[in-house]
């Protein structure tokens, strides 16, 4: 028998709420990912989905059995004999007299817990006690193979849906997220000038620590990284631009220092590299307030940013001095905006795509449009 490509089943961060919504509500889903790839964002993108239902987080890291509920002293009014009971945690969420979407966060984690929640994730029911009918439930867990501690058992496996979800490509976090997310523009244009390595799995790396003309990876987590303490992570890298938001407010040093304990001193050296890049864009003002003369950055690096900016920030205001402003950019750089904003999740699609300068662009370079779906 051929063997099976299970990496070919991997789910992106999309398809997996899908799956979820799908089938939720009779079958429990354990959602297996990589560190940092978005696995806790499930519980939010659900509640956004459900208004009706209540969100319920609970951390399977810092609990053991008793955490589950605690025994109450019941008495038969007719006979007076006691007996004991038990109360669930509010952190199940079964207080509420309404639908919950209850999530079990890092569960592999926690072995002692797993039989504990068992019936829960089998039957939506604890102490006796049963969820709301429409009540979603699932779990989220990091790959075994990160060596990270992570370990549900064959037999629990059995009883529920297991499935693995894959990392955004560097592409694609920037037009799935990082553009709605008011990521720094700077670290949206190095991770696509970095891809993929940035946020390449480690199972596609043997050799982490090798030159990357050779395979090597100096950017990711890998557990055969020799020292490895820091590492770009979509989490990580996020937080990176948290901190490029307020880098006027540190000397150079302690922001060289903050983004490397956050994403690697490799990645740190980049990022600083790209904000003297920087230096070169064009101020978002002097596009508004004159498209034609606006400078236009020489290297491609800062044009990228300069795009990855106005993805960020516009708004029908100035619309079409961008429209002006970017026909002066060459044919990819304007490929770039046009397959970004076209993505279904962009915030600003409807404003873009209703323009009527966009459209007429649109209508020029139909050649640029055909390329951008190859």
């Amino acid at each position: 028998m051929a063997n099976i490509n299970t990496a070919s089943y991997d789910l992106t961060l999309s398809q997996t709420v899908d799956l979820i919504k799908a089938i939720g509500t009779k079958k429990s889903v354990l959602v297996e990912g990589h560190m940092g790839s978005g696995k806790s964002s499930i519980l939010k993108m659900l509640a956004a989905e459900f208004p009706t239902h209540t969100a319920v987080y609970f951390d399977c890291t810092n609990k053991d059995l008793m955490d589950l509920g605690a025994p109450k002293v019941v008495r038969y009014d007719e006979t007076g004999m006691e007996y004991l009971t038990m109360i669930p945690n509010e952190e199940l969420g079964l207080h509420f007299d309404r639908p919950i979407i209850l999530m079990f966060d890092e569960i592999g984690k926690n072995k002692g817990i797993i039989n504990g929640v068992r019936r829960i994730l089998l039957e939506r029911a604890v102490f006796g006690r049963m969820l709301h009918p429409d009540s979603l439930v699932f779990a989220t867990t990091n790959l075994g193979a990160e060596n990270v501690g992570d370990v549900f058992p064959p037999h629990s496996r059995n009883a529920i849906v297991c499935t693995r979800m894959r990392k955004y490509n560097a592409q694609e976090w920037v037009e799935m997220y990082a553009i709605n997310a008011d990521v720094h523009p700077v670290v949206m244009a190095w991770v696509l000038k970095e891809a993929p390595q940035v946020f390449q799995s480690f199972e596609e790396v043997e050799k982490p620590d090798a030159a990357e003309t050779d395979g090597g990876n100096p950017y990711i987590y890998h557990p055969k990284a020799v020292g490895r303490k820091a590492f770009t992570t979509h989490r990580s890298v996020e937080s990176a631009s948290d901190i490029m938001k307020q880098k006027d407010l540190m000397d150079d040093m302690t922001l060289k220092a903050a983004l490397a304990g956050t994403v690697g001193v490799r990645a740190a050296a980049d990022l600083v590299t790209y904000m003297k890049i920087a230096e070169d864009m064009p101020t978002a003002e002097s596009i508004k307030e004159s498209p034609k003369t606006a400078k236009i950055p020489a290297s491609a690096a800062a044009v990228c940013m300069v795009i990855m900016r106005t993805l960020n920030t516009l708004d029908r205001s100035w619309i079409n001095a961008w429209m002006e402003y970017m026909e002066r950019l060459d044919a990819p750089e304007q490929a770039m905006f046009a397959l970004s904003v076209r993505s279904q999740k962009y915030k600003h699609r409807e404003l873009v795509m209703t323009n009527k300068k966009y459209t007429e662009w649109c209508l020029k370079n139909q050649h640029l449009n055909m390329a951008d779906k190859k």
